[in-house]
């Protein structure tokens, strides 16, 4: 008799899944503690966050429509609420450009997109189990799209030799995540929830060799300067230019000065050698 039955384990590894997941939703808190500190959101963009709330949308109605899903249920409620947040912090400190960006985004994504799956799903698929699998089709090729994401980060890592834009906690993290909820799928015979974590814990794993590679040849990347830097760095900048200015002026000042006083002097020796000539010739 074994000691564990499959669905304690799958319980065991759902839990597992949450606390990691929990932990990699508060991942961004640094960020947005910056935004909320400088009053800009500099740099960051709404498009993971947007993405991430459409995730979790996307698996609470899944979680909903299998029915007896609690453990999806809690990990993408407080997914959903997070990601609400952390726009909502975004909108009010983003520039006018970024705010309607991300409008578009949140209509395109998380009304539009979400509406019309939820709806052609009841319209067009009439049995329970025909709704779910499209969902989870739809859900399983989504997560794939995310897990692809971090693509464009190990090429960067690749080109630059330094981890700076890959922290390794973060990567570690998605790693455990990914491990937790391809078991969770693989013991509840859940595929739309197995499958794309295989691709996860590929990637994440990948993230660790190459910051394994890179981390002892990390290289100086400029970091990004917010409108208050660049002014003062303008201001600098002006002040030394006045100076250099300044000392060339005085420079040519004092060449001029300097060839004046040679042209007198060579003026009192040709008036004395005069003055000579006319005292001998006397």
């Amino acid at each position: 008799m074994p000691l564990f039955t499959t669905i304690q384990l799958a319980f065991a590894f759902g839990i597992l899944g949450n606390v990691v997941s929990f932990l990699v939703y508060l991942s961004p808190l640094p960020t947005f503690y910056r935004i909320f500190k400088r009053k800009s959101t500099e740099g960051f963009q709404s498009i993971p966050y947007s993405v991430s709330l459409f995730s979790a949308m996307l698996y609470l109605y899944y979680a909903y429509l299998k029915k007896n899903e609690i453990l999806l249920i809690t990990i993408n409620s407080f997914g959903t609420g997070i990601q609400l947040i952390y726009l909502t912090i975004f909108m009010i400190y983003a520039t006018k450009s970024a705010k309607i960006f991300a409008t578009k985004l949140l209509i395109g994504f998380n009304i539009v997109a979400f509406g019309a799956i939820v709806g052609l799903t009841y319209i067009f698929a009439k049995e329970n189990e025909l709704r779910i699998s499209i969902v989870g089709w739809i859900c399983a090729v989504f997560s794939v799209s995310v897990f692809a994401a971090p693509l464009s980060i190990m090429r960067r890592v690749i080109q630059t030799k330094s981890v700076e834009f890959m922290p390794f906690p973060l990567s570690f993290f998605l790693t455990i995540c990914a491990v937790m909820w391809f078991f969770y799928g693989l013991l509840k015979k859940d595929m739309y929830i197995a499958m794309p974590n295989i691709l996860g814990f590929s990637f994440g794993i990948a993230q660790m060799i190459l910051y394994a590679i890179y981390r002892n040849r990390k290289q100086q990347v400029l970091p990004d300067l917010s409108l208050m830097d660049l002014k003062e760095i303008a201001i600098d900048m002006k002040a030394v230019v006045v100076e250099i200015i300044q000392e060339n002026v005085d420079g040519e000042n004092k060449n001029k000065q300097e060839e004046v006083d040679s042209v007198d002097e060579k003026k009192d020796d040709n008036d004395k050698q005069d003055v000579a000539l006319t005292t001998s010739n006397v």
